[in-house]
């Protein structure tokens, strides 16, 4: 089944940072040894407000459309193999409304797995 990520959630994409995530090589308990792998993903500063809408898509894989059309997407939330870029503050800033009244956006970073998924047609 090919998800199509939801064209409400675009702007979430906006200004998203293309980054390479390195796993390191690890050693398990009976001697063998993984290789260092390293994976494109996109990094997103959003508020924690948006970030709650999308939490329900976390952990699926996602195609995109527009300016990443064929690649496709994976929100990091709890898997392990990527603890290091799970969800974390983003830090927060103070702002003044029109009215005068003064709130705060908490912020949060998040990482998706970003995969090529173009196919290839016999011409």
């Amino acid at each position: 089944m090919r998800r199509m990520w939801p064209e409400e959630f675009n702007s979430i994409l906006s200004g998203a940072e293309e980054v390479t995530l390195t796993l390191p090589a690890v050693i398990h308990e009976d001697g063998s040894r993984s290789e260092a792998i390293s994976r494109q993903a996109l990094k997103i500063r959003i508020p924690m407000e948006d970030y709650e809408r999308i939490w329900p898509l976390a952990e699926a894989r996602y195609r995109l459309g527009g300016e990443f059309a064929g690649k496709a997407i994976t929100l990091i939330t709890t898997n392990p193999h990527y603890h290091a870029w799970h969800p974390a503050d983003g830090g927060s800033v103070e702002n003044t409304s029109d009215s005068g009244r003064h709130y705060t956006t908490n912020y949060i970073v998040a990482h998706f797995l970003l995969d090529d998924v173009r196919e290839t047609a016999a011409a």
